[in-house]
C-alpha cells in the first residue's frame, strides 16, 4: 500500500509531458506557412550565380565649361587605344580604296579609248560613203578604177627611159587626167576631201592654191593658144581653098 503513491507520481510525469505535447501540436501559438520566407534578412547563397552581374550604371558628371582654345583633358585621356584588329581593318580598308581608285581610273581610260575608237571608225565609214558617187550619176567605180590604173601604167611605160622627174610626174598626171575623164564625180569628192585635210595646214593649202592657180592659168593659156592656132590654120586653109578655086576658074 505504501508503494502506490510512488507509482502514481512516476506515472504522472509522462502523462503531463504527453498532454503538453498534444496541446502544442493541436493549438500552436504562431501560424507557420510552408512557402513563406523566414523572418529576418535573407540568408547568403553559397553557390555562384550562372550569369554575370550587370555592370553598375555610372552617373555621367556634368561637363565643365572650358575656354574654346583649350582642349578637353577628359577627351584626350579617354581616347581609345588602337588594337591589332582595328589596325588590320584600317589597312584593309585603305588597300580596298586604293584598288578601287585604280580600277575606276582604268575603267575610265578604257571607256575613253573605246569611245575615241568608235568615233574614228564612224568618221572613216562616213568618209568612205561620202566618196562614193550617187546612184543618179550612173558612175561605176570598178571599170573606171581599172581604166585609171591602166592609164597610169601606160604613162610609166612611156617615161621608163627618161629622167627621174618625168618618171615621177608623168604617170601621176596621166592617172589624174584619166580619173577626171572617167570618174569625174568620185574624183571631185576625193579632191574636196583632200582640200579639207589641207586646210588644217595653212602652208600646204597656200602652196596648193598657188600650184592650182598656176596650172589653171597655164591650161587657159594653152587653150587660148590652141584656139588662136586653130583660127590661124582655118584662115590659111580658107585662103588656100579660095586661091585654088580662083585658079580653077581661070583655067576654064
Amino acid at each position: 500500500m505504501a508503494a502506490r503513491p510512488l507509482l502514481r507520481q512516476r506515472n504522472l510525469v509522462p502523462t503531463l509531458a504527453a498532454s503538453c505535447a498534444i496541446t502544442t501540436l493541436l493549438y500552436p501559438r504562431t501560424t507557420v506557412h510552408a512557402e513563406a520566407p523566414p523572418p529576418g534578412p535573407p540568408p547568403q547563397l553559397s553557390r555562384k550565380p550562372i550569369y554575370d552581374d550587370p555592370p553598375p550604371l555610372r552617373s555621367q558628371p556634368q561637363a565643365q565649361l572650358q575656354p574654346p582654345g583649350q582642349p578637353s583633358s577628359s577627351s584626350s585621356s579617354a581616347a581609345p587605344t588602337a588594337t591589332p584588329t582595328s589596325r588590320l581593318a584600317s589597312q584593309i580598308r585603305r588597300a580596298r580604296l586604293t584598288l578601287h581608285s585604280y580600277s575606276s581610273a582604268g575603267e575610265t581610260r578604257l571607256n575613253a579609248f573605246m569611245s575615241a575608237l568608235l568615233t574614228h571608225e564612224r568618221s572613216f565609214t562616213s568618209t568612205l560613203a561620202s566618196l562614193a558617187p550617187p546612184p543618179e550619176s550612173r558612175e561605176r567605180l570598178m571599170p573606171g578604177a581599172l581604166y585609171v590604173l591602166v592609164a597610169a601604167m601606160s604613162g610609166s611605160i612611156l617615161t621608163r627611159n627618161r629622167n627621174i622627174l618625168l618618171r615621177a610626174t608623168v604617170p601621176f598626171a596621166v592617172g589624174v587626167g584619166a580619173a577626171w575623164a572617167v570618174l569625174p564625180v568620185t574624183t571631185r569628192n576625193v579632191a574636196d576631201l583632200v582640200w579639207r585635210y589641207e586646210e588644217r595646214v595653212p602652208v600646204v593649202a597656200e602652196n596648193h592654191l598657188r600650184v592650182r592657180g598656176a596650172a589653171v592659168q597655164g591650161w587657159r593659156e594653152i587653150r587660148d593658144r590652141g584656139k588662136r592656132v586653130k583660127g590661124w590654120s582655118d584662115e590659111r586653109v580658107r585662103e588656100g581653098r579660095e586661091t585654088v578655086e580662083g585658079w580653077v576658074r581661070k583655067g576654064r
